[in-house]
């Protein structure tokens, strides 16, 4: 199918939109990690919903994406060094909409490893990925600019429900 020709202000639309998301998608790990609430929160819309599967609660609504992070679970998360690890995401435009599809790692200190030191770099006992998850965004353009209306997270483990979210990207079957 041939392509239609695009001028140079849809094509650089599309660069500023592709942009502004790689920005919202990178901004969620240093938010969650640094349990900056209000800032979590402004990334999403007012009904935006969070869904994490099966067994881990979701949260529906701008106010509870933030209110997460001041939870006590989260706050000892926080200082036993959790960090959200985001792989680059996948972005599929569609006017006012986007969906980003896209990996997150878990990562913690091992308190149990052996130490390493690195030259100029210092001793560590080393990390370990927690969980390894698959992310889809469903985005909308606002007067604020691109927010989070709805993202489903999944586990890639052994359960088919991580690879289910990739295959809507890719269009391959079971």
């Amino acid at each position: 199918m041939a392509k239609t020709k695009r001028s140079i202000e849809e094509r650089l639309q599309e660069v500023e939109d592709r942009l502004e998301i790689l920005n919202l998608i990178a901004a969620h790990p240093p938010g969650t990690d640094s349990g900056a609430s209000q800032f979590a929160a402004s990334l999403w819309t007012e009904d935006g919903e969070f869904d994490r599967g099966a067994g881990l609660s979701g949260h529906k609504g701008k106010a509870a994406m933030g209110s997460g992070l001041a939870t006590p679970g989260f706050r000892e998360a926080m200082r036993q060094g959790i960090a959200h690890f985001s792989g680059l995401p996948h972005i599929e435009l569609n006017g006012d909409k986007a969906t980003v599809t896209s990996y997150l790692q878990i990562v913690t200190p091992n308190p149990h490893g052996e130490p390493v030191e690195i030259s100029s770099h210092g001793t560590s006992k080393g990390f370990r990925i927690h969980r390894m998850t698959v992310s889809r965004w469903d985005l909308v353009r606002t007067e604020e600019g691109w927010r989070i209306a709805r993202r489903r997270l999944r586990l890639l483990d052994t359960t088919d429900e991580g690879r289910a979210l990739l295959r809507e990207l890719t269009g391959a079957s079971a």
